[in-house]
């Protein structure tokens, strides 16, 4: 089920917005931005912060500067595991990238049109992700063999298991193959639900609408009023606790849709 691409609302106010916000992310992207490479280099980068290296820090900075930018106000709900773990999120926007590596630097599993998006593309390509194919079978199996390997060099992995956003109603079904790489690791796999705007009114807005390019989703998200954007980080399931990989996605979308109905 899909929606009319919202249209947008509240001339002078958006225009005011973007007044502001364009100039900031400009500064965001050529200033910022290359700093932030920089403490991504060697040796620097690899020190230790906490539980995190210097330079996944220094990403969950500025991707949550990004998200402020656009008006996101970020929630966390729950703590993000450390270590190698595989975390499955709903799947909305180009949005949910942003704000899960505002939160954990993780290598996400995306679709390789992603790659040539705008600014989004090329930092994925150096956030560690892994870029699929949709509809090959061979780079799917590719894929699940660059995700056993990151998980067993104690590495986090975030995947999409619905494979596609859907308009913002509703949560698909999650394809269990993707989860097989935490079977075979036997790394515990974290369900993320991301929910925007008060128990989830906005996730309409923060979609794609039918037809709508990423770089018309970008330009209207801009534009948008302020809004709570939560990050629930809920109750891992370890590889070993179900049955199968079937179990384990029923059970992690099960979780997601009942954070999503209380949020």
């Amino acid at each position: 089920m899909t929606s009319p691409t919202p249209a947008p609302r509240g001339g002078v106010a958006r225009v005011c917005r973007y007044l502001y916000r364009v100039p900031l992310l400009l500064v965001h992207i050529l200033v910022f931005l290359p700093l932030i490479l920089i403490g991504m280099l060697r040796p620097w980068g690899e020190l230790r912060v906490g539980e995190a290296t210097f330079g996944a820090k220094v990403v969950n900075w500025w991707q949550g500067g990004l998200m402020w930018i656009f008006g996101f106000r970020l929630v966390q709900i729950g703590r993000p595991l450390p270590g190698a773990v595989l975390f499955v999120a709903n799947h909305v926007s180009w949005v949910d990238i942003c704000i899960l590596h505002s939160q954990r630097m993780m290598g996400f599993v995306a679709k390789r049109e992603i790659a040539s998006w705008p600014l989004v593309g090329w930092l994925a390509a150096r956030g560690q992700t892994i870029f699929h194919q949709r509809g090959n079978t061979e780079s799917l199996g590719g894929v699940m063999q660059v995700m056993a390997d990151r998980l067993r060099e104690g590495k986090a992995v975030g995947v999409f298991p619905e494979g596609r956003t859907r308009g913002g109603h509703e949560v698909g079904p999650f394809h269990a193959r993707i989860f097989q790489a935490a079977v075979e690791t036997g790394v515990p796999v974290q369900p993320v639900a991301l929910v925007y705007g008060v128990r989830g009114d906005a996730q309409t807005i923060v979609a794609f609408g039918p037809g709508e390019s990423f770089f018309a989703n970008f330009l209207r998200l801009l534009g948008e009023p302020a809004r709570r954007a939560e990050v629930h980080f809920l109750a891992p399931i370890g590889a070993q606790d179900l049955e199968g990989r079937r179990r384990i996605a029923e059970t992690s979308r099960a979780r997601i849709v009942a954070a999503m109905s209380t949020g």
